[in-house]
């Protein structure tokens, strides 16, 4: 009953890329050889320069797959293909440059080449890539290479799992059956339900089944036993959602303990040499946007001063940082003088506590808050206001990107404020990127919890990269 889909489409890739690859340096020949008259440094047929690539492509190939190209999570998540992409073909062309350098065997008949190969190879691998994504989901979309889910299980993940499924077309699953007791799945989703796995094996006996994913443990371990062996036995993918999910994120690590497997679970995933990286890129990152925003952070000050001369033009409240320690986060002023300080106090001294519960019903904003200049209202559409914390990134206050940086009445509705206080707290982050005050106050916590578990060096180039997108479009902003 296995799904051969995921083996046959990472094997089209192989092919399709080696196709692209081929493609791209010949192109690169002949626009440069071919077409251009100009003297070339090397003389190389078009004979010998195609049989050399043939030779080493192979291992060019290799390449991408020790880069996860060819891994589903990977493939199904297009930023992180298209970086992986121009990582494996820069190694690609270095390996190929460094072959010709060791053997002294000439390979480019000129420097032009290189560049050109490189730049459509990527091309016609984003081209192909993208075709054959296409072509995928419209053969999803008639039923062919969906894999067959079995949910099994009553909790709230068991909802959330059918929700998530239940595009067929982009995510090539299919729930084709729910084993619980609890009717509404079934009839929410319209989905078969059954009240056993006896019951539910026994009637999608003629549609087979290709993974199972139990969303609880029974507690007679031999129903547990009874679903694993049946997967086993007929070959069939098992997955299972442990009942604490969160002692199963993050940094894991399975090994010996006085002779006893054990699993280690981690704060966090930012530990050891993550740091070290995470800190020197944040310096040199720091330094780098405090040269670029430097004039538009003087000419931001200057017409907060002019507009309100016995104002002060920084904003510096307590935010709470790495292990609960305080720190000064520094904002250009946004507000009038006289109501900059805490929501209860502005709202208070304006005589008007109706918006205050209006501001904290409403995630912590309100459309036109009166304690906002005219100025203040600019900077905050476009994130203005947060440039002057570049130099807390700097100093080492907060990271460039991490959890958002909250006071102690925020965090303090948060039952797993101590996790999240795990790592320093950062200028952007994933609630940022995924809509800010857009969503809910619940589900921001639940992104910095997630950010905390999950980090990578990679999300962090990606959440910068999304960030000025988010900026440019000022989607989610207060």
């Amino acid at each position: 009953m296995k799904n051969n889909t995921s083996l046959i489409y990472g094997f089209f890739l192989i092919v399709g890329d080696f196709l692209a690859l081929i493609g791209a340096f010949i192109s690169a020949f002949i626009l440069r050889v071919t077409l251009d008259n100009r003297p070339t440094i090397a003389r190389i047929t078009s004979a010998q320069y195609l049989k050399v690539f043939l030779l080493l492509l192979p291992f060019w190939l290799i390449i991408f797959g020790l880069l996860g190209l060819y891994n589903k999570n990977t493939y199904e998540n297009r930023f992180s293909e298209f970086g992986r992409l121009i990582i494996g073909s820069f190694i690609g062309i270095l390996f190929v440059i460094s072959y010709g350098y060791i053997t002294n065997t000439p390979i480019f008949p000129a420097r032009l080449v290189t560049v050109y190969g490189f730049l459509l190879a990527l091309c016609f691998m984003l081209l192909f890539r993208t075709l054959a994504r296409v072509i995928r989901r419209g053969l999803f979309s008639y039923g062919y290479g969906v894999n067959h889910v079995l949910i099994v299980g009553n909790t709230i993940v068991t909802d959330e799992l059918i929700t998530s499924l239940e595009n067929t077309e982009v995510t090539g699953y299919k729930v084709v059956g729910i084993v619980s007791t609890n009717t509404k799945h079934g009839s929410k989703h319209k989905q078969h339900i059954f009240e056993s796995f006896e019951e539910a094996i026994k009637k999608l006996k003629n549609e087979s089944v290709h993974s199972i994913i139990q969303t609880e443990l029974y507690v007679m371990a031999g129903q547990n036993s009874e679903i694993l062996t049946y997967a086993q036995e007929n070959h069939i993918a098992y997955r299972f959602v442990p009942g604490n999910s969160e002692l199963f994120v993050g940094n894991i690590e399975v090994d010996l303990f006085q002779s006893i497997p054990v699993i280690a679970v981690h704060q966090t995933a930012l530990v050891g040499w993550g740091r070290i990286v995470k800190r020197i890129f944040d310096i040199f990152a720091s330094l780098i946007f405090i040269i670029i925003a430097s004039v538009p952070m003087l000419l931001i000050a200057f017409v907060i001063k002019i507009t309100d001369p016995r104002g002060k033009i920084f904003y510096k409240p307590k935010r709470l940082g790495r292990f609960g320690n305080t720190f000064n986060c520094y904002k250009f002023r946004s507000m009038y003088q006289k109501y900059n300080m805490s929501p209860e106090e502005g709202f208070a001294k304006m005589g008007r506590l109706d918006l205050l519960k209006q501001y904290r019903e409403n995630g912590d904003r309100l459309p036109r808050d009166p304690r906002i200049t005219p100025i203040g209202r600019f900077i905050r559409k476009f994130s203005l206001d947060e440039l002057p914390q570049l130099f807390n990134v700097l100093k080492g206050d907060i990271s460039l990107v991490g959890p958002r940086a909250l006071d102690h009445f925020e965090l303090d509705q948060y039952a797993k404020k101590n996790l999240i206080l795990s790592v320093k707290t950062g200028l952007t982050g994933l609630a940022q990127i995924s809509g800010r005050s857009d969503i809910p106050f619940e589900e921001r916590r639940k992104l910095d919890l997630y950010y905390v578990q999950n980090w990578s060096f990679w999300n962090d180039l990606v959440i910068v990269a999304k960030t000025v997108s988010v900026v440019l479009f000022h989607r989610g902003v207060r």
